[in-house]
């Protein structure tokens, strides 16, 4: 389609495709600026079900006003081409900037809180999006995020409707069948077909946390069934170490396959990620992984080594000059005086230069003192 024109939308390159249509970035003649138009795919124009919920996606959007949902401009056919004309966002989905170790967390709170904030708008509109994944989360070039992708949002029963009714689903179009969603980020209400509410977002939310926390997928296995019945059945494995305690907890509570015990309401999501972003920038909350317990280990090891080590210096230096014999002083005796004769109460001059003393001379058999 690139070159085409959809009414007064001119098609300029694609920028990406899903399930139920593709997506191109186009040019608004009317107002000149770029926009992005969704396509339904050729093979889904014949079928009702798959346009009803192209429209209602459109319609869902477009009744909300939110700066972290992207903007619908207009919904419209053209030669038999069913288009959504939307906000065109330059960046990437959430997607392709979680790597193997997920991001950092102090990257991760920011993202976090704006999602909730989004979700939080759309279900006070009555509207649960149903599809939270990263691929459906757009990440501006200036660290915006935009909710992409209504198309599964369903406005929530009102309360006169019967509370009993089933969600609506499809009939199986494949041995796993078809639910309604992606698989890896799905509820547990949603995987077994059973009615869904606002809180299958919330779960949805939580997976998508987890794998912002870890780089890895909550509920990932080989095959779509046996994803199903992880998400139903079986826990994800520990966070492991680097991300705060108080995140952790709340990733667990947004996890919890009974809706009961699960966190009830986004908006108390999104308090929480506040509190523990304003921790984090104030400094309460740890900035650096934890030491593996091994590592602990070794480094008191190596300081232990290290200090065996000046400790037989120590022994060596001391121990190896006790051994040294101090050298032999010799004492030499010499005169002070050359006179013949006793020397009695010898004494200092004044000026410490001179000894004076009594001297007792022999004179004729006699003794004369001096």
């Amino acid at each position: 389609m690139i070159g085409q024109t959809l009414g007064h939308y001119r098609i300029e390159s694609k920028l990406g495709e899903g399930g139920m249509g593709v997506v191109y970035k186009a040019l608004d003649s009317h107002l000149d600026r770029p926009i992005a138009i969704k396509v339904l795919r050729p093979e889904a124009v014949t079928n009702p079900e798959r346009k009803r919920r192209f429209v209602q996606e459109a319609k869902a959007a477009s009744a909300l006003n939110h700066p972290n949902i992207l903007h619908i401009y207009d919904i419209d056919q053209s030669g038999g081409v069913d288009f959504i004309a939307m906000e065109y966002v330059e960046g990437q989905t959430l997607d392709r900037l979680i790597g193997r170790k997920g991001l950092p967390w102090p990257e991760v709170l920011p993202y976090a809180i704006q999602i909730a904030d989004a979700l939080s708008a759309a279900h006070a509109a009555g509207i649960v999006h149903r599809d939270i994944k990263p691929a459906n989360l757009m990440v501006s070039e200036r660290k915006l995020v935009k909710v992409l992708d209504f198309g599964l949002a369903k406005l929530a029963e009102r309360a006169e409707a019967d509370e009993q009714a089933p969600t609506e689903t499809f009939k199986p179009q494949t041995e796993e069948g078809t639910i309604l969603g992606t698989a890896a980020y799905m509820s547990p209400e949603q995987a077994a077909g059973k009615k869904v509410d606002a809180r299958s977002d919330i779960f949805s939310f939580g997976t998508v946390l987890y794998e912002m926390a870890t780089g890895r997928r909550a509920f990932q296995r080989e095959t779509k069934m046996s994803t199903l019945g992880a998400i139903m059945h079986e826990e994800p494995p520990p966070i492991g170490e680097g991300v705060p305690p108080d995140l952790e907890k709340l990733i667990t509570r947004c996890l919890r396959k009974d809706p009961e015990r699960r966190v009830q309401h986004m908006g108390d999501v999104k308090l929480a990620l506040e509190d523990l972003k304003e921790e984090s920038e104030s400094g309460k909350l740890p900035g650096r992984p934890p030491v593996r317990p091994e590592r602990r280990w070794r480094h008191t090891a190596a300081m232990a080594a290290v200090l065996a080590v000046l400790a037989s210096g120590a022994a060596l230096y001391f121990f190896g000059r006790s051994r040294v014999q101090p050298p032999v002083t010799s004492w030499v005796i010499k005169p002070l005086t050359s006179f013949a004769g006793l020397e009695n109460h010898p004494t200092w001059s004044p000026d410490g230069t001179l000894i004076a003393s009594l001297m007792a001379i022999p004179a004729k058999g006699a003794w004369i003192s001096t």
